[in-house]
């Protein structure tokens, strides 16, 4: 039931991924989730880079060599860990948005629909059992010396994967009765 795998849905980071392949076509399966996202005036903003094998290997090590050469005061600790959720995840698709050229329409409701997309994505994820974690890191901005981007496109982020053995997290969220206000 749809509820239940919403509710259910959590984020599950690199250190909890085993050696197993993602397949390429559950992978397009995740992808295709992600183009049904709701998108005003159709733009379809969301874009995605797949990294698998070495490249996700290079994004690890451009990441970790960017955080230390841009911060002021790198820690040691965050610079292994770029590197590692890399080398840890079966696969890194990298999410990016495509700005509409019109600007027919703010730019927070393409960023909206892009993270629409990515929760069709980590829904789908969760369905078939493989471990997701959204991360943007404040070197994101420095995407485009790594991949080649369209005019108008950022990185808005890292959805890294991968199976996992154990249960995800139990959370909990406090009663939507306190976040809601009902006119009449």
């Amino acid at each position: 039931m749809i509820f239940d795998l919403i509710k259910n849905r959590r984020s599950v980071f690199p250190p909890q991924y085993i050696e197993k392949e993602l397949s390429k076509t559950d992978l397009e399966r995740i992808l295709e989730a992600a183009n049904w996202a709701p998108t005003h005036k159709k733009t379809e903003p969301w874009r995605f880079k797949v990294l698998r094998g070495k490249s996700k290997e290079a994004l690890g090590a451009f990441l970790s060599k960017k955080y230390e050469d841009t911060d002021a005061r790198p820690q040691q600790i965050k610079i292994k860990k770029l590197r590692a959720n890399a080398d840890q995840s079966a696969a890194v698709i990298a999410i990016c948005m495509q700005r509409d050229p019109k600007e027919s329409l703010p730019e927070w409701e393409e960023v909206a629909a892009v993270a629409m997309a990515v929760q069709n994505m980590w829904l789908c994820c969760a369905e078939l059992g493989i471990g997701c974690y959204w991360s943007s890191p404040g070197i994101i901005k420095y995407m485009d010396e790594f991949f080649d981007m369209a005019v108008g496109e950022k990185c808005l982020g890292f959805l890294y994967m991968g199976y996992y053995d154990g249960d995800v997290p139990v959370s909990t969220r406090n009663p939507i009765s306190e976040k809601t206000v009902w006119l009449d």
